[in-house]
């Protein structure tokens, strides 16, 4: 420990003889550091704090507005630093005054561009900063940010909507125009192929449908003519007249009729077939024809012993009439059935093609009538939003914190540079005595004397000074502490200036 304190006392009395080296090295270095700090332009920071909401115009908007609430301060963030913005920035305060030409503007719109940030702190609240060489300037600039963000992005909205529904109007012409070729080619296409084919839908739905109602026909017609076989038997083993009774009451053709349709009706249910059956449906239309007709007819009373018509018989007679008419429709039906499918397997021969030209043809209508039908919506939906942003605007814009008035400048920490400075000069001083001392090759102390050269130091003999000498060393240790105390004068001097320069700027 003694060792040590030893040389640090070796080296602070190097150090002090070469004192007048300290001095002047700390005071070229203080002059010239200073000289460039003071060179250094303040730069003044303004502040704004802005909020951003979007409003709900129309009902049913909260999922749309949650989903673009996000993409729009997004938009905020990126294009108010934009280069445009910061062109109408330049063009519009004191900056003006400093351009002449385009490449001007262009050299303060990168400048800016370094200065200004915009940072979100919340979903809807962010900071605008802006740093300027004055305070005036930085606040003139980041409220001309928020001028032009109420000018160009609240009114950029409508003007938006007014470029959508124009586009949507072109795209709906021209689906429009498609949409009706798309008809034409399916109409002919159906006059071509498809004929008197029942069903809709495509070729092979066509036709299986008409397969499945030629195979209910033929069911149908088979029934018919199964029924009709039978009355036929029936008859067979039926005379046409009975011997009567004296005085007895005979049927007239109309009550017959009505005799004959309840049996048909009797047996049509007895087959299990519904009131909804097509031939239920006709046997009671028919009844009550039969009916009104049977009240208006004269009741005959035959001879004793005379022969009279059979009512059975006349009832079988109508009821062969009754299935007659039905098998005589129920083939022709099952002919044009026939004859329609036959006519079209014929232009399928012909056409192998037609299936799939169909189903394109179809399958394009169909992409053109939805791509149409949601463009319509859409149209709709914007004209609409944009009929409620004229009454009520869609979002609201708050100034939460306006900007602030800088009145110190927050860069560069002046300050503390004059006393980083000052601190520098001293320790560039001192290490260039100390340097220097080592240079000398002297030795301040026998004890490094002796381990210099290994060898006993026997005795040192102490410096004699006169007093002439005395008082000029003591003149020197003035002037020394004259350079010294100068340097700290001129450090507290420029500090001094500073806080002037500062007050006077606030």
């Amino acid at each position: 420990m003694g060792g040590l304190w030893t040389e640090v006392r070796a080296a602070i009395h190097a150090v002090w003889l070469k004192r007048w080296i300290v001095a002047g090295v700390a005071w070229a270095i203080c002059l010239a550091g200073w000289l460039v700090v003071s060179q250094i332009p303040n730069q003044y920071e303004s502040r704004a704090r802005v909020f951003v909401q979007l409003r709900q115009v129309l009902p049913g908007d909260s999922v749309v507005t949650q989903q673009e609430a996000q993409k729009d301060i997004d938009r905020v963030r990126s294009t108010l630093a934009s280069a445009v913005n910061l062109e109408k920035v330049v063009r519009g305060t004191d900056l003006a005054n400093t351009v002449a030409t385009d490449r001007d503007v262009a050299d303060r719109v990168a400048g800016l561009q370094k200065k200004i940030k915009v940072t979100a702190q919340q979903d809807n609240l962010f900071e605008i900063t802006a740093t300027a060489d004055n305070g005036k300037l930085s606040r003139t600039i980041v409220q001309k940010l928020i001028d032009i963000f109420v000018e160009d992005n609240l009114a950029s909205g409508r003007d938006e909507a007014s470029q959508s529904l124009t586009f949507l109007d072109q795209q709906l012409t021209e689906r429009q125009k498609a949409l009706q070729l798309a008809e034409q080619k399916k109409a002919e296409f159906a006059d071509k192929y498809l004929g008197s084919l029942p069903g809709v839908g495509t070729l092979n739905e066509r036709i299986a449908t008409a397969r499945s109602q030629l195979a209910q026909v033929s069911a149908d017609l088979a029934a018919a003519q199964s029924s009709l076989a039978a009355v036929n038997g029936q008859m067979a083993g039926t005379t046409a007249t009975v011997a009567g009774a004296g005085g007895t009451a005979v049927a007239g053709p109309a009550r017959a009729r009505v005799s004959a349709i309840q049996g048909q009706l009797a047996e049509a249910r007895a087959r299990g077939w519904t009131d909804n059956h097509p031939d239920v449906v006709a046997l009671k239309s028919q009844l009550s024809a039969a009916q009104v007709a049977a009240r208006g007819e004269r009741v005959t009373v035959s001879p004793g012993g005379a022969a009279s018509s059979n009512p059975l018989y006349l009832s079988l007679k109508a009821m062969q009439a009754d299935k007659s008419a039905q098998v005589a429709a129920l083939s022709n039906r099952k002919a044009q059935i026939e004859n329609d499918i036959q006519t079209f397997e014929d232009k399928m021969a012909g056409d192998p093609a037609a299936a799939a030209d169909q189903a394109e043809i179809d399958r394009n209508y169909q992409v053109l009538k939805a791509q149409y039908d949601k463009l319509l919506a859409d149209r709709e939906q914007v004209k609409l939003r944009s009929q409620a942003a004229s009454r009520a605007d869609a979002v609201k814009f708050s100034v939460i914190d306006p900007p602030t008035a800088p009145r110190a400048p927050t860069a560069p920490n002046r300050p503390l540079l004059l006393t980083g400075v000052l601190l520098v000069g001293l320790g560039g001083g001192i290490a260039a005595a100390f340097g220097l001392s080592k240079l000398r090759g002297g030795f301040s102390t026998a004890a490094q004397l002796e381990r210099a050269s290994g060898l006993p130091v026997i005795g040192s003999i102490g410096e004699i000074v006169t007093s002439a000498e005395t008082a000029l060393r003591k003149r020197k240790l003035q002037m020394f502490a004259a350079a010294m105390g100068g340097l700290a004068f001129a450090w507290v001097a420029l500090l001094g200036l500073e806080m002037f320069q500062r007050g006077v700027s606030a």
